[in-house]
């Protein structure tokens, strides 16, 4: 990553980071800080329990080509008509994957039968170790319903555009192996394949299954 390129990231995180802090400070009676970050941003309507909206206009989601645990080919139009939960990251990952991934399974089970309407997928941003196979074995350690989904480096690379998700491949001292950094939100997807909400890392199960009760 290029200098200028380091500059801005961390300019955006603090920018974020101030925004968050000031949507603390600013909240409503009743008002969770998801709520007042949006309502600072530009007035958006305030999201369901445990999500954060987006001001208009802001797009997320969008075209992409992948291959599920089977190699078989997965785009945009597979992720319509039902509602989608989409994560990004990696098998190798140490700590907010599998906490994420795991309050995710643990969601599905709490929706009951309301959870054939909801689509979980996990999406590697680690294409160069996370095989279609290893895709599949490391999802199922967590709810049979998630999909998980691989591709080349430039798919991976557009499917991460679509979402704006960051990651970028760091290797810490001392360590044998490259780790992912990456950006770790949940993104609830309509039917329509236009955001709904977008979870926080950390966000609970039953946050999350609330949220998602609200937009079936």
């Amino acid at each position: 990553m290029t200098r200028a390129l380091r500059i801005a990231v961390l300019l955006l995180i603090l920018g974020l980071g101030a925004i968050w802090g000031a949507a603390f400070v600013a909240r409503r009676p009743g008002e969770g800080v998801g709520a007042s970050f949006a309502r600072l941003l530009g007035n958006a309507p305030p999201p369901s329990a445990g999500g954060v909206a987006l001001p208009a206009g802001v797009g997320i989601g969008g075209p992409f080509t992948l291959v599920d645990g089977n190699g078989r080919r997965v785009t945009e139009a597979d992720l319509r008509g039902k509602l989608a939960l989409v994560f990004f990251g990696f098998t190798h990952c140490p700590d907010v994957c599998p906490t994420e991934l795991q309050a995710i399974g643990q969601t599905m089970d709490m929706l009951g039968p309301q959870a054939e309407g909801v689509r979980p997928v996990f999406i590697t941003v680690d294409p160069e170790r996370d095989t279609p196979e290893r895709m599949k074995d490391y999802v199922a350690l967590f709810h049979p319903s998630i999909t998980g989904l691989t591709g080349t480096p430039e798919q991976v690379a557009a499917a991460a555009r679509a979402w704006r998700v960051y990651y970028n491949k760091v290797t810490p001292p001392g360590a044998s192996e490259y780790l992912m950094d990456h950006s770790s939100f949940t993104y609830l997807m309509g039917r329509d394949g236009s955001l709904r909400s977008l979870f926080r890392p950390g966000v609970t199960p039953e946050e999350m299954a609330t949220t998602i009760r609200a937009n079936l």
